[in-house]
């Protein structure tokens, strides 16, 4: 069959007929430029001759056009699933990037912030009475009000000895007397001389053994801020150049070891020297807290006799 009959058996008489040239020179690949009328009739395709010698070609597709690339999206791999909103949120905050200003700026404001709670914790530390009762607060205004006292008191005594050195006919006598009276004050306070008076006694039991020697040495201070005027502990004279150490099942002082129950006599006002004790945080307290029992007790009459030997000083002598 050739291919000028083709179309003629299958269009029939509807299809019109082919011109000249294109009998002549057949061009199967292009279909005939004439106008078709509407609606033609079409052959089946198995049926037109191959466009060209060549071995047939499966049709490509056209080609698709590239999409064009956003902005700056983030580039995603074929294959993988796109990523959502949160996920690249989390990639975005972790691994954190930071820079070196910003860790300077967070490293200063942690040192800010630390200073600033060590601040308020000392403050809230140091502040021990704001706890403390109505009672323990008069009671401490009271002992301060006492210690103003006896200043006062002792700065009008000395006033009232130098105008009787002044104004004394016999100042020689006069000057003896007051020599004889000083001897006499500070050899209760270099503990050569026994004394007596009222105070207080205070015991410490120390069943477990957890009292040591600088708890005693704060009693001691204590005291002598209360107006303690002369101390035993235990046989021992308190004087100003007295020490404490620990040794082994006691306390010594001034290298002779003394055990528990620990008792001090102390000469003084009575008035100034419990309350001192017994303030809020202080010496009472603090014993207690190491399982110590601790019992104060006033009196009218403390004496307090035990002595110490008068040291000769070496190379000071009296300049009068």
């Amino acid at each position: 069959m050739s291919t000028n009959d083709s179309p003629e058996e299958q269009g029939g008489a509807g299809r019109p007929p082919e011109p000249p040239e294109d009998q002549e020179t057949p061009q199967p690949a292009k279909a005939p430029e004439t106008p078709q009328p509407p609606k033609p009739p079409q052959s089946p395709e198995p049926l037109l001759p191959p466009r060209s010698p060549e071995p047939p070609q499966s049709p490509q597709p056209p080609p698709s056009p590239e999409p064009q690339e956003p902005s700056e999206p983030s580039k995603e791999v074929p294959g993988q699933p796109e990523e959502t909103g949160r996920q690249r949120l989390a990639a975005g905050l972790w691994p954190p990037r930071v820079s070196r200003a910003q860790l300077i700026v967070a490293l200063l404001l942690f040192v800010l912030g630390l200073g600033l709670a060590i601040q308020v914790r000392s403050n809230s530390d140091s502040s021990a009475l704001r706890g403390a009762r109505q009672e323990d607060l008069v009671r401490i205004l009271d002992e301060l009000d006492g210690r103003t006292k006896r200043l006062e008191d002792e700065k009008q005594r000395l006033e009232d000895q130098r105008k009787e050195l002044e104004s004394s006919s016999n100042q020689a006598e006069e000057a003896r007397k007051q020599t004889v009276e000083k001897e006499r004050q500070l050899g209760i306070l270099a503990g050569t001389v026994a004394a007596q008076g009222p105070g207080i006694t205070l015991k410490i039991t120390d069943p477990t053994g957890q009292v040591q020697s600088d708890q005693l040495l704060d009693t001691l201070q204590e005291l002598r801020a209360a107006g303690a005027e002369a101390i035993q502990i235990n046989g021992v004279r308190i004087v100003a150049g007295s020490y404490f150490s620990d040794e082994n099942g006691g306390v010594s002082i001034d290298g002779k070891k003394i055990t528990q129950p620990y008792e001090f006599r102390v000469i003084g006002k009575p008035q100034d020297l419990e309350p001192a004790l017994n303030i809020p945080g202080g010496v009472v307290q603090t014993l207690e807290k190491e399982q110590a029992t601790v019992a104060v007790t006033r009196s009218a009459k403390i004496v307090v006799d035990a002595l110490r030997a008068a040291k000769q000083p070496d190379y000071a002598r009296s300049s009068s």
